[in-house]
């Protein structure tokens, strides 16, 4: 079948419609990229003349009922806004019309249009809901004002219902190039914010301490809002990695997973609102630092990375979650070994040449007796022997001792160098 009709120039237009009365050849399910080829490859190219006189007219009718049916895009046409939604319509409308002439045109220059629009959506904060309406009222108006055009130049009906289908697969097709648009955009935004906010955790975990104009400005671009108090947790990653989640902190905290020794940053504006944290360190080992100024925060987390160390030897008590807080007292004791093994050599000096075994008695019992105010009983049931054995093990010791056992900086100089060796000693056993 051939129909003749004319262009907007008055020329005659020969459009050959046999093709139309060709069916679809069968396609496994699901494979509509398939399909849309053989839409495009049925329709005439000769439909392209027909429609392209009209298409600044039916850019137009879209636009209006766009503007009518959503309230996102109800705005005067002008600046950014009407530049981006005028040559959106426009151009896809026009690809619409040269794909018709030529199926085989690069998707390339399709792509960018719709993608595009996508990123224009984020940028202005919404999903790609609003888009998606847009796009079917779109095709709605396209398909109305082709239809009569069609049916004016004398297109068969199955022609017609052939190009709406055809309209519908390009619509699926702009709301699949626009997602990638919007997700591509979107992971870029992401990840640049994730960058800046890796960075300003670096700062404030640096010393000295970075300038607080410097951190403010990267903060605003980090989406993070400075705290005034923070806690810093060390973790460590757990041996089924690939089995535990990431820790869900939400967007509060600054997170350093990736390095050799991570680490998160988190706010705390109360002792009790940081304690709120460790359900969402399941599965992980932690230690959380002492709770902090913000100018502190490096502080915080060296203390947690000790506490962490300490608990991996023993010396600290093995616990999925370690509070710095509940082992202030040991973590300053045991800060520097170097200076406990100095400070114990001295004080301990005369416990020195007994025998191993008879030392760590003494050791024991003059810790006990230093702590308990030479009550003979406590100490006893403290170390589970008779009164009559502390009393000879505490002879021993004034003779060992002297009148060292009298003076307040000795007897606590021998409390701190007994703790320490003793916790040092008992992490070592284990």
């Amino acid at each position: 079948m051939v129909i003749i009709v004319a262009d907007q120039h008055g020329e005659r237009v020969d459009v050959a419609f046999d093709s139309m009365l060709t069916p679809l050849r069968r396609t496994e399910p699901g494979d509509e990229s398939a399909r849309a080829v053989q839409l495009w490859s049925l329709l005439p190219s000769e439909l392209s003349g027909i429609f392209r006189p009209r298409v600044a007219d039916v850019a137009g009718e879209v636009l209006t009922e766009i503007q009518q049916a959503v309230p996102e895009y109800a705005r005067p046409l002008e600046g950014p806004f009407g530049k981006t939604i005028t040559a959106g319509v426009q151009e896809a409308i026009l690809q619409f019309v040269d794909r018709l002439g030529d199926p085989t045109s690069p998707a390339d220059d399709r792509g960018r249009v719709f993608h595009r629009l996508g990123r224009h959506e984020l940028s202005q904060g919404r999903n790609l809901d609003v888009l998606q309406t847009a796009y079917r009222v779109g095709a709605r108006v396209a398909w109305r004002r082709m239809s009569e055009v069609g049916a004016e130049a004398g297109v068969p009906v199955s022609t017609l219902c052939l190009l709406a289908e055809a309209i519908f697969a390009y619509l699926d097709e702009m709301s699949a190039l626009s997602i990638e648009g919007h997700t591509s955009a979107q992971a870029r935004e992401v990840g640049a914010v994730q960058r800046r906010r890796r960075r300003l955790m670096d700062m404030l975990l640096s010393e000295p301490p970075v300038a607080r104009p410097v951190l403010e400005e990267l903060a605003k671009t980090a989406e993070w809002q400075l705290p005034e108090f923070v806690v810093a947790v060390a973790v460590e990653y757990p041996e089924n990695e690939h089995d535990v989640p990431f820790p869900s902190l939400g967007d509060e905290a600054l997170l350093d997973l990736e390095s050799n020794t991570p680490s998160l940053l988190i706010p705390a504006p109360d002792v009790e609102g940081a304690r709120k944290l460790e359900p969402a360190l399941h599965g992980w080992r932690a230690a959380v630092g002492p709770r902090v100024a913000l100018a502190e925060a490096a502080q915080s987390l060296r203390w947690a990375r000790q506490a962490l160390r300490l608990a991996g030897t023993g010396v600290l008590p093995d616990a999925q979650v370690i509070w710095c807080d509940d082992h202030l007292s040991d973590l300053w004791l045991l800060s520097d070994p170097f200076l406990i093994e100095q400070l114990a050599a001295r004080v301990l000096a005369p416990l020195e040449d007994l025998k191993p075994q008879h030392r760590a008695r003494l050791a024991d019992t003059l810790l006990a007796w230093l702590e308990t105010r030479a009550n003979v009983r406590d100490i006893a049931a403290r170390l589970s022997v008779h009164p009559q054995t502390v009393r000879a093990r505490v002879h021993d010791l004034e003779s060992l001792f002297g009148d060292r056992l009298e003076d307040p900086q000795q007897r606590f100089e021998m409390i701190l160098a007994l703790r320490t060796t003793h916790k040092l000693h008992s992490s070592a056993q284990h």
